[in-house]
């Protein structure tokens, strides 16, 4: 689990492809301390295992699910991407709790800067709309936010082209110390959805 407080911003190194697969080799520092094999870090929201460290670079191994489901299948050397390791019983839950278990690929719309924030609006993947509320807690690429304005969600019989989308309000902070200070119109961030939402939605379904 994750509480979607960057920890850091580290930089993918090396990227190597395997025939279903892929292997991350990322550059960090504070995500390492302690680390050990087999750990959990979140990498832009997702939950992926370390299988090795040398130095200030740790490797991981990406399936082609993940690749295919996240912003991940698309990253390649050179690009920042946001780190959270795992949490401990210890830890303080600054954000909400997250899986690192990507639900979609959402694409920023559009950003309006404010005097000390900016809004961010992102599209929404289809069928992830009825999860999203105002107020409500949402995960882009790993970092917890709270949504300041949702779109209705689309008719069954809308135009093909609308589409859902929500907006955030990013502090300095947040824009200072992870990857959304840079992510510009038309990139894909990677949305994990409040997971309380699904679990409900799949609990009032088996009460019909």
């Amino acid at each position: 689990m994750f509480t979607g407080i960057v920890e850091e911003v580290g930089t993918l190194v090396v990227r190597e492809e395997r025939s279903d697969s892929a292997v991350l080799r990322i550059r960090a520092s504070r995500v390492l301390e302690g680390v050990a094999l087999g750990d959990s870090i979140a990498v832009d929201g997702v939950c992926l295992t370390v299988t090795a460290v040398d130095g200030d670079v740790w490797s991981t191994d990406v399936m082609a699910e993940t690749l295919s489901r996240s912003s991940l299948g698309g990253a390649g050397a050179g690009q920042p991407v946001n780190l959270e390791r795992a949490v401990t019983p210890h830890t303080r839950l600054g954000g909400h709790l997250m899986q690192g278990h990507v639900d979609g690929v959402g694409r920023v719309l559009a950003r309006s800067a404010g005097e000390q924030w900016e809004v961010v609006r992102i599209a929404l993947p289809p069928g992830l709309a009825r999860y999203v509320v105002e107020k409500g807690s949402i995960a882009v690429d790993g970092v917890s936010l709270t949504v300041s304005a949702v779109s209705a969600v689309p008719e069954p019989d809308a135009h093909p082209d609308a589409e859902a989308w929500f907006e955030v309000s990013l502090i300095p902070t947040t824009l200072r110390e992870t990857t959304l200070g840079g992510r510009a119109p038309g990139e894909p961030v990677n949305l994990e959805v409040d997971v309380i939402a699904k679990y409900v939605e799949r609990l009032l379904g088996d009460r019909r």
